[in-house]
Parts: structure tokens; C-alpha cells; sequence
């Protein structure tokens, strides 16, 4: 699997050679590459690139790569350079002629120093002096326009000016330069492979719909309970329960689509980059989902027409039965062609949601329930029409009240069924029924085609990385490097780990297979130990396991089985403890986008340093760490979100790696803390990491490229491999010679050299030494479980959550339009409809206006921060797992509902106003007074009308309004101030149970299953 920031997939590096793969499959000739060595190990980008090159040269295809960290005989492989500062060429010309350019300007490279390393630094106004070679001229600094200018005279530029001035000769074009297909398949088999690929994740994603069935089987066994047709006649007072039944289950089937707009929206990146590379057109993708969606509204419908349709009691006769079915069948396609075309359109998790949301509600405004037709004022019915739930209750009351039990003549000598359907303005013809169900197959079809149209023409949401930056200002002026660091000394701790061993449950496609193991063993008898004032370096292939090792190591493994024994400073591990003085950058950079970077620090700075420092020395520090990995110039920059705003992929792991460093930690894991860096901007963050290391700390880095001289700032290297050759990278070599295919090659084991070596012997007996505490020596151990206390925590935790809504304008912008929207369209539909209350109808008009607005915007308060609070929740998991705040804190700072939409239905059924209170039955009563929405409408209700003592003709009757209320719905104006206390204590309790999901549940998961969080890891030495 892949995987996601929730589902623990492929490494990063392997995504980056699954990005690489997806386009060289193809017959493109021209390919551009960014940064395609990122998370990888330097001896697999030889590989690829060697591959690549022989591409080049065998298809004559144009290739352009940029690459971060290049060893240098990965840099030996490509026949010209591009090289580029501040926006222009400095080098466009052949690989063996640039070092010869730069002579001519009087730098050389170094003998040790990578060809490509030393182009990064010689254009750096802090690095290029030490390079100049002329000692006989002063060294002044050479500007990117001058080394530009330079190179125009230079006669690789002059011979690149002089072919660009002639105009290409067509005739040397090949014939199939040009391409007159854009897609490389026919139609049908793009179709094919489309239809092809959805199944299989419709498959790999069967949790999902059977979590939906099994949801709405449940919400259907309540529903057929609450309207139990033992409690139900055929008269008027109970018509009025059976229209409601009808019309919610209209509403289940119409929200039981809504989630299909979160899967949709999450799959358009991959959509947009496939269109754009003319993988398939936007059909192709979009009928596929469309057609193998039939099934699953087929089965839903079913499993709610089945389950309720007797059991409330409607029309036994058995085509009813099957019409019924047949219109709900067509209401749920609907309803999914629906919010698919919603997500093409918005794009984005947040405005999807809300414009949904915005759009259900006008659907149900006016779809002829709440208010029925006659009600709307005329120049609104025209969206009567236009609304698809009109037909859906059209046909759906058509077909049961017109039924022969509902031909019983009433008191005004018209049946009650044609009375029932006159009151609600649905008085239709039977045949009817089959126009309904037309329109609603035809509004499927404009749906599907309007989500093709959009998933063809529309773009996907701009990308915007604009950063006013200090740095290349700083740059400018000659500001030296300040590699000084005030980070204050810490106790020195040694971690020890011995024999430690990891399982994780074998997968099921390994199972299916033929593996018939149990448990599969990812680490195998790891034993070593890190010593304060010791950078080591974890090294190993991409997907050795070297992150596996570091999350077992600090604690981050959520699932698997993990055996051994792991001390610090000679004592046993205890968790709570280790998060307390350990830092951990991870490979995946995690950050609250709509905060700055400086606030960043300054909010771990703020949680994990003891509360003795006082907050100018706290600042200055944060200040000096953001100087020490050169964060300065970009403080005042949004993080943003990754591959869409905000920082580059360097300066968020630059600010991953001073968020650890800002708490002062005396043990530090670091994965890869140098990928999707280029080599200065990695030597930069290594010289900070050594200037830490220097102050007594605890350092372990996996590593995947190092140079030269990146390698060299290691004092060991876990392979203890022998000195590297002269001329060549470290890295590759050692990975080189360690991979598998070279132990076959070469008939040797290293895992058993190495365990048969004076080195291991020596490891072993340093492993024991340090599995016994120093004499005099006490068991690290902390009063309180985190650094600051409860009100300082929430008050951090506030102070952020506060900066994070107030800055995102699209949160808040779609709240306050669904808000002006739904209001403006009441305040129409509902215009004086308050003053004038003559009949029951006029009362449940009014009363239905309330039900609609308190369901409405609630929903739309719920569901719109749930994108928000699913960003904020992968932070969370960051942030618990270093011991800044419980999640008490974090939850009372930010109380955000985590309803979805079964928890929407339960509150609509339960209201009060579907089933009044007095009729639902004693075994589901508990839940009408635990619901908030019951107590809502009673308070809306009870304050607008539960003192008005006018006469109104209800069901034949002559009631006042007040008596009315409390006899039909249960509601007393003299109760009013429980309401308001029961209210008021909704808010608490939501958010006392917002902070113990949130403390006692994880989502995030592992490649596989957990079985002990405590226990030992595994992982292979031969890897390592």
C-alpha cells in the first residue's frame, strides 16, 4: 500500500521511485524530473539515474532532472549541467567543461570535494572564498550576475548563443516528433483500465461501504422501532407520523451519499496530475466511478426499504413495496452523482463540505416538505421544480397514500389519503409516481455529466510558495555564518538497546501468497548503544528499516510486538519519561500550516522547556535557534500546506529539526534530516546538529546521501565498514558492496562477518558496561508527566488554535456564506409566515422553518471543522508523542465536534419534531432527552410560542397554540430555564469527550497491525 499522513504505507523514499516509475513507463520522450533522489539511499539514485541516462541515450529521449546531494559519480553520469542562483543561468553547458569554467574565474575544486557539492557552495556568497585559488589577487566576491556575465564570454556560452541564434532545421526532426494521438490507448481501453483500477479500490477500500451499510442497517433498526406500526393508525393524526417517516427516510438515503464528497475530493490530486500527463481523459474517470456506484445504491437502498418498510406498517401491497425500493434506489444514485459533482466543482476538503452542505439544505428547503408549495411564496416555486427531492417526496407519498387503505373517507368526505396529500400540497395523480422517478434518474445523469465537465475543464486549486525571505537579503550583504549555539548543556544520557526484536502481523497479500507465518520479523537481534557527544549515523538501503528501528527506539511504534531490552543511562526505559528529555525529527514533516514559522518554535519552546526559564530568556533562545538552522530570514512565513503553500520542502525540514531542538533535549532521533536538502543546505543543518552534539547530547540520524564531506562529520557509522576509497562517495560504496545482490555476488554474509568481528565484541561489551547505572547515579524521573502545568498548557494550546482559525480565511470565509446564504433564503421562504398562524399547517410551517435552520447550521458548524480539526489532529499525534501537553489541553483549547453523519440522522429522528416526543416509544425516550437537538427546538419553540394563547383548528380539533405544544410535542413554556441550564452543559461534556477520544484513541496506523506497544523491536543486520 502507499499509504497516507494517517495510513503508514511505502517509505518516502520508495514513493519517490513510485513517482519516477509512473513516468518513464510511458513512451514520453521528453521528461522533467524535480528533485527525484529525495528520501533516497545515494547507491539507489546511482541506479536510477544510470538507468535513466541509458533511456537517454537508447531512445534519444530529452531528459532535465534536478537532484539534491548528488555523489559524485552519480553527478559523472549526466552529459550536460544546468547550473542556477538567484533565478539565472550560471553554466549551461557539457559536465567536464564547468570546472574548467570556474577555473577561469579563479575557483577550483577541492581534490576531496564532489564536483557537485563544491558548484552548490562556490555561488554562495558565504562559501565561495574558500575556493578561490589565486593567491597572488585578493579575493573579492563574484556576484551571480558577474559569474552569468562571465560565462556569456566563456566559449561553451558564445557556442550556446550561436545556436540559439539559428533557427531550428525541421528537417532533422524524426517522424515521430510530433504526436497526433493524445492518448496512447483506444477508448475502450482506456474505459477498461479505468474500470479496472476503480474496482480495485473500491475493493482495497470495502471498509468504507461496509461501514456505511452496516451504519445505515443499524439507523434503519432504530427508525423501524421508533415508528413501530403497533403504534400507528390509518387516521389523520398518524398520517402526519407516516408523512414524516417517508420524508426521513428520504433525507437518510440523500445523506447517506455526503461521504462520497470526502473520497472524491481526497482522489482529485492524483486525478489532476493524470489528466494533465494525458494518462485518460476525464470521462474515463468519471464514468467508471459512476457505473460502480450502482451496486452499492442498490444494496443501500434495499437494506433500508427491507428493513423499515413493514415494520413501520406502509401500504402492504407487494409492487408498493417495490416502487418504494425503486424510488429511494433512484433518490441514493441521485444523491452520489450529486456531491461527486459537488467535490469536482469546490475541490477543497473545507469548501466542498460547506457548499454540500449549502446545497443539501436548499435541495431540502425546497423539496415540498419544509414549507410544502403552497407555502413558498410564488416567485420562489420556481425552485421547487428544480429541487430533486420535490420528486423524491412527490413520488414517494404519492405511492403510499394513494394505496386502498388510505381510500377511508374522513369528516371533510374526501378520503384521508387525498386529504393528507391536500394538506401538504402533494395532491399528484398516481402516474406521477414515474415522472418522479424519471427526474430523478435525470438529474443523475446531469450530475455525472456535470462531475465529467468539471473533472475536464476546471484546474486544480492554484499553488501559491511565494515567501518574502530575509535570507537571499542576507545573503546579499555578506552575512558570515554564526555556527556559535547557546543551547544549554544537558545530563548526559547514554541509550542502550540489546537484542531488542520487532513483529508486525504478516499481511494479507503475503498470506495469500503462502506465507504461512503468523507474525513477519522486521528487526532481528539489534544490539548497540548511543553515547552522549556521539553523532551517529544510521545508515542502511531505502526500506532497510532504519525509521522502524529509530520509532521502536523512542517509542513511536503504535502497533506491532516488540521484544528486548532498551535502557537509558543503565536504567529501563519508561515512556512517559523518555518523551521528556528526547527530540525526534521525523521523515515526514508535520506542521500546523496556518501558523508562521517563528510561532512554531516558540510554541514548543513555550511547552517542553522547564517552566524555571523565564520567558526573555525563553525568546532568546528560540531566537538563536532559528539564527543556528538559519530559519531567520523566513520567520514571519506561513508554514502552509506541503506541495500547495507556504515553505519549501528544505525549510520544513529545517523547521521540523528547530522545533526538536528548541525544547533542549538530551537524546535526538533524526530521520533523514537531511533529505529534500541540496549539500550546502545539508551541511548547514549537520554543522547545527554537531554543534548540539558538542553540548554533551545524544544524536542518531538515519541518513540516506551523505557527501564527502557530510559523512566525514560522523564520529561512527553503524556498518563498520573499512576506510573508503579515494575519489569515491562513502555512502554509495559501503551500500554498494552491503546490498543483497552483492552478498550473493560475492558469496559473503555481513550480518555474520560482522557478529564474528573484534568490533562486535566490542559493541557487546560496551551494550553490557551501559546496561549498568554509574555509581551513585538515580533513575531519571520527573514530578509532573509534562513540563508545564495544566493553565499553561491550555494556554499555549489556545494562543495556537486561535492564531490557526483566525488564519484561515477559507474556514471562516465558507462559514460566514453558508451563514448569509441559509439565512437569506429563510428570511424569503418564511417571509411574515410568524404572524400569520391560523391553522395546524401555519404552525408546522413556522415550527418546520426552526427545525430546518437548527439542523442546517449545525451541520454546517460540524462538518466544516472537520477538515480543519483532521489537519490539526496529525500535529496532535506529533506533539503527544513529545510530551508537550496532555490532550486535555488541547482538546478545551480547541472544542470541535467529531459527529459524522449517523450521529446527524439519530439527531434529526430524535428531535422531536419527525416523532414528537409523547409518541416515541419508552425504550428509545432516553435518547429524545439526551439528544441536543431535542432540547434546541424545545427552547426555539417553547420562547415563540409557548406562551401564545390563540385558537388554531388542529387534526379536527380547536386548540391554542400553547396547550397544542405541549400536548402534541411535549414542550412547556414554565421548563424553559432547564433548557437553557441543559443547554449551556452540552458544550462541556462534548468537550470532555473531545479530549478523551482524542487521549485514548490513536487513527494513525502502522504498515501493520499493533500488538504491544511496549515490548521490543526487530530488524535485520544484514540492512544495517
Amino acid at each position: 500500500m502507499v499509504g497516507d499522513a494517517m495510513r503508514r504505507g511505502i517509505s518516502g523514499g520508495q514513493q519517490k521511485r513510485l513517482t519516477t516509475g509512473e513516468m518513464i513507463v510511458g513512451p514520453t520522450k521528453a521528461l522533467f524530473m524535480d528533485e527525484i533522489s529525495t528520501g533516497l539511499d545515494s547507491s539507489t539514485t546511482f541506479q536510477i539515474v544510470t538507468c535513466l541516462q541509458q533511456l537517454v541515450h537508447i531512445s534519444e529521449a530529452t531528459m532535465l532532472v534536478s537532484l539534491l546531494q548528488p555523489a559524485p559519480e552519480t553527478y559523472d553520469l549526466f552529459d550536460d549541467v544546468i547550473l542556477m542562483a538567484e533565478g539565472k543561468t550560471v553554466y549551461h553547458g557539457p559536465r567536464n567543461c564547468i570546472l574548467e569554467f570556474f577555473e577561469d574565474c579563479g575557483f577550483r575544486c577541492p581534490k576531496r570535494k564532489g564536483a557537485a557539492d563544491f558548484l552548490q557552495e562556490v555561488i554562495s556568497r558565504k562559501d565561495q572564498e574558500q575556493y578561490w585559488y589565486r593567491t597572488d589577487q585578493p579575493y573579492t566576491y563574484i556576484s551571480v550576475d558577474e559569474l552569468s556575465k562571465k560565462f556569456r564570454e566563456f566559449h561553451i556560452g558564445k557556442k550556446l548563443d550561436e545556436e540559439l541564434s539559428k533557427s531550428y532545421d525541421k528537417s532533422q526532426s524524426h517522424r515521430n516528433a510530433l504526436s497526433f494521438s493524445i492518448y496512447s490507448l483506444t477508448n475502450w481501453e482506456l474505459f477498461k483500465a479505468c474500470m479496472a483500477r476503480e474496482s480495485l479500490l473500491m475493493k482495497r477500500n470495502s471498509f468504507v461501504y461496509i461501514f456505511k451499510g452496516t451504519q445505515l442497517t443499524i439507523v434503519a433498526c432504530i427508525t423501524m422501532t421508533v415508528f413501530l406500526r403497533t403504534r400507528m393508525g390509518v387516521d389523520l393524526v398518524h398520517a402526519n407520523y407516516y408523512m414524516g417517516s417517508l420524508f426521513f427516510a428520504l433525507i437518510i438515503l440523500m445523506v447517506n451519499g455526503f461521504p462520497e464528497l470526502a473520497m472524491t475530493v481526497s482522489r482529485l490530486p492524483v486525478f489532476y496530475k493524470q489528466r494533465d500527463f494525458y494518462f485518460y481523459p476525464a470521462w474515463a474517470c468519471a464514468v467508471p466511478a459512476s457505473i460502480l456506484k450502482i451496486p452499492i445504491s442498490l444494496v443501500e437502498s434495499f437494506i433500508w426499504t427491507s428493513l423499515t418498510y413493514y415494520v413501520i406498517g406502509y401500504s402492504p401491497e407487494v409492487g408498493r413495496f417495490f416502487c418504494h425500493f425503486f424510488l429511494l434506489f433512484n433518490v441514493h444514485l441521485m444523491s452520489l452523482s450529486l456531491f461527486r459533482f459537488i467535490a469536482s466543482l469546490f475541490q477543497t476538503a473545507v469548501a466542498a463540505t460547506a457548499g454540500g452542505t449549502l446545497i443539501l439544505f436548499l435541495i431540502l428547503s425546497f423539496g415540498g416538505f419544509i414549507p410544502p408549495r403552497n407555502s413558498i411564496p410564488a416567485w420562489l416555486r420556481w425552485g421547487l421544480w428544480m429541487s430533486p427531492l420535490t420528486y423524491g417526496e412527490i413520488g414517494i407519498t404519492v405511492n403510499e397514500f394513494l394505496a386502498p387503505r388510505w381510500e377511508k373517507l374522513s369528516s371533510s368526505n374526501t378520503t384521508i389519503g387525498h386529504e393528507v396529500l391536500t394538506t401538504r400540497a402533494l395532491d399528484y395523480k398516481g402516474y406521477l409516481y414515474w415522472i418522479s422517478v424519471g427526474a430523478l434518474f435525470g438529474f443523475s445523469i446531469l450530475f455525472n455529466a456535470g462531475f465529467t465537465l468539471a473533472l475536464t475543464f476546471l484546474r486544480p486549486p492554484g499553488m501559491s510558495r511565494a515567501i518574502i525571505s530575509r535570507e537571499k537579503l542576507s545573503q546579499l550583504k555578506g552575512r558570515e555564518d554564526d555556527n556559535s549555539t547557546s543551547v544549554s548543556p544537558k545530563a548526559t544520557t547514554e541509550t542502550k538497546e540489546q537484542e531488542v526484536q520487532y513483529y508486525v502481523d504478516t499481511p494479507l497479500e503475503m498470506r495469500e501468497q503462502g506465507i504461512t507465518e503468523k507474525n513477519l520479523q522486521l528487526l532481528h537481534n539489534i544490539t548497540g548503544a548511543f553515547r552522549p557527544g556521539v553523532l551517529t549515523a544510521l545508515m542502511g538501503v531505502s526500506g532497510a528499516g532504519k525509521t522502524t528501528l529509530m520509532d521502536v527506539l523512542s517509542g513511536r511504534k503504535t502497533g506491532g510486538m516488540i521484544e528486548g531490552d532498551i535502557r537509558i543511562g543503565g536504567y529501563p526505559k519508561v515512556q512517559e519519561t523518555f518523551a521528556r528529555i528526547s527530540g525526534y525529527c521525523e521523515q515526514t514533516d508535520i506542521h500546523s500550516p496556518q501558523i508562521t514559522v517563528e510561532e512554531s518554535v516558540i510554541y514548543s519552546a513555550w511547552l517542553r522547556l522547564p517552566p524555571q526559564i523565564d520567558s526573555h530568556t525563553r525568546a532568546e533562545f528560540v531566537n538563536e535557534v532559528l539564527e543556528t538552522i538559519e530559519l531567520d530570514g523566513i520567520k514571519d512565513a506561513l508554514v502552509g500546506i506541503p506541495g500547495v503553500s507556504g515553505l519549501s520542502t528544505e525549510q520544513r525540514k529545517r523547521l521540523t529539526i528547530a522545533v526538536e531542538l528548541v525544547s533542549n533535549p538530551s537524546i535526538i532521533f533524526m530521520d533523514e534530516p537531511t533529505s529534500g536538502l541540496d549539500a550546502r543546505a545539508a551541511a548547514i543543518v549537520m554543522r547545527a546538529i554537531k554543534n548540539v552534539v558538542q553540548t554533551g547530547r545524544t544524536v542518531v540520524c538515519t541518513i540516506h546521501q551523505p557527501s564527502i564531506d557530510l559523512f566525514e562529520g560522523f564520529d561512527e557509522s553503524i556498518p563498520g565498514v573499512p576506510k573508503i576509497k579515494d575519489n569515491y562517495n562513502p555512502a554509495t560504496w559501503m551500500l554498494d558492496v552491503t546490498s543483497t545482490s552483492a552478498e550473493i555476488q560475492l558469496g559473503i554474509d555481513f550480518a555474520q562477518i560482522y557478529r564474528e568481528s573484534s568490533l562486535y565484541q566490542h559493541n557487546e561489551e560496551m551494550a553490557k558496561q551501559l546496561s549498568t547505572p554509574a555509581p551513585n547515579s538515580k533513575d531519571l524521573h520527573f514530578e509532573t508527566l509534562f513540563p508545564q502545568n495544566n493553565w499553561v498548557q491550555f494556554k499555549a494550546c489556545l494562543w495556537k488554535q486561535h492564531l490557526s482559525y483566525w488564519r484561515s480565511p477559507s474556514y471562516n470565509l465558507v462559514r460566514i456564506t453558508f451563514m448569509l446564504a441559509t439565512s437569506t433564503t429563510f428570511g424569503a421562504l418564511y417571509w411574515k409566515h410568524g404572524k400569520k398562524i391560523d391553522n395546524q399547517q401555519d404552525l408546522f410551517n413556522i415550527l418546520g422553518g426552526m427545525f430546518s435552520a437548527m439542523v442546517f447550521l449545525g451541520i454546517n458548524n460540524c462538518s466544516s471543522v472537520l477538515p480543519f480539526v483532521s489537519t490539526e489532529r496529525n500535529v496532535l499525534y506529533r506533539e503527544k508523542f513529545a510530551g508537550m501537553y496532555s490532550s486535555w489541553s488541547y482538546s478545551f483549547a480547541q472544542v470541535a465536534s467529531i459527529l459524522a453523519s449517523s450521529c446527524y440522522t439519530l439527531l434529526n429522528l430524535f428531535s422531536g419534531f419527525l416523532v414528537p416526543g409523547p409518541q416515541i416509544p419508552n425504550w428509545w425516550i432516553w435518547l429524545f432527552y439526551g439528544c441536543p437537538s431535542s432540547w434546541t427546538l424545545n427552547g426555539l419553540f417553547t420562547s415563540q410560542f409557548g406562551d401564545v394563547e390563540k385558537s388554531i383548528e388542529v387534526f379536527g380539533e380547536t386548540k391554542t397554540v400553547a396547550s397544542f405544544l405541549k400536548d402534541y410535542f411535549g414542550f412547556h413554556h414554565d421548563r424553559l430555564w432547564v433548557v437553557a441550564v441543559v443547554l449551556a452543559l452540552y458544550p462541556l461534556a462534548f468537550a470532555f469527550l473531545f479530549g478523551l477520544c482524542i487521549g485514548k484513541l490513536n487513527f494513525q496506523r502502522s504498515e501493520m497491525k499493533v500488538h504491544n506497544a511496549s515490548a521490543p523491536l526487530i530488524y535485520d543486520t544484514k540492512k544495517l
